[in-house]
């Protein structure tokens, strides 16, 4: 039988099919089938539940507190002109304006972020840990509403012209902005 035929002891009428209820015989199940069914959802709701349960954290920031802002959810965004595992995933820090709901906070954001909403969902946020050799870069990268940024060609580094059957191809080795030279593309 139908899950809804089970839980409820009556098949499911349909805006399609409006026949009238004396005319059909309604058998369901009994009062313990019910029970064993409804002990059967709860039982695998709560083992969803512990599944899920294991990657949150339970986080909570108060007023003034300094919170690192992940820059992209997104995996294998190239940030901030870094490759690999050498790329920052927070940057900040930021102070924490004031909470908007149990899970949403309002920070202080600088200029440079000016286009990007102000308040941020807990999992985008992680504790600041004040650290005496933590120094922080003054210059800033200007991000978007997505928190992405725009690459800049600073100099072009080298070039070489590349001899196909029908044509030559032009190849310029670019620096781009907040890049080491190593990383010239």
């Amino acid at each position: 039988m139908a899950p809804f035929e089970a839980l409820y002891g009556r098949k499911w009428r349909s805006p399609i099919c409006w026949n009238d209820i004396s005319e059909t015989m309604i058998l369901g199940p009994t009062v313990k089938q019910v029970k064993e069914i409804q002990a059967k959802i709860q039982a695998a709701q709560d083992r969803q539940k512990s599944y899920a349960g294991l990657k949150r954290r339970e986080e909570e920031f108060e007023v003034g507190d300094k919170v690192l802002l992940k820059v992209s959810p997104m995996k294998g965004v190239k940030r901030f002109g870094k490759k690999g595992k050498l790329k920052p995933k927070y940057i900040g820090p930021y102070e924490v304006l004031i909470r908007v709901g149990k899970v949403a906070y309002k920070l202080v954001l600088p200029m440079e972020l000016s286009k990007v909403h102000d308040v941020f969902h807990v999992s985008q946020l992680r504790r600041y840990i004040p650290d005496k050799s933590h120094v922080l870069q003054p210059e800033t990268i200007e991000l978007d509403q997505i928190l992405t940024y725009e690459k800049k060609p600073v100099k072009i580094l080298d070039y070489k012209v590349r001899s196909t059957r029908n044509k030559e191809v032009k190849i310029v080795k670019v620096l781009w902005f907040n890049q080491e030279y190593e990383d010239a593309t």
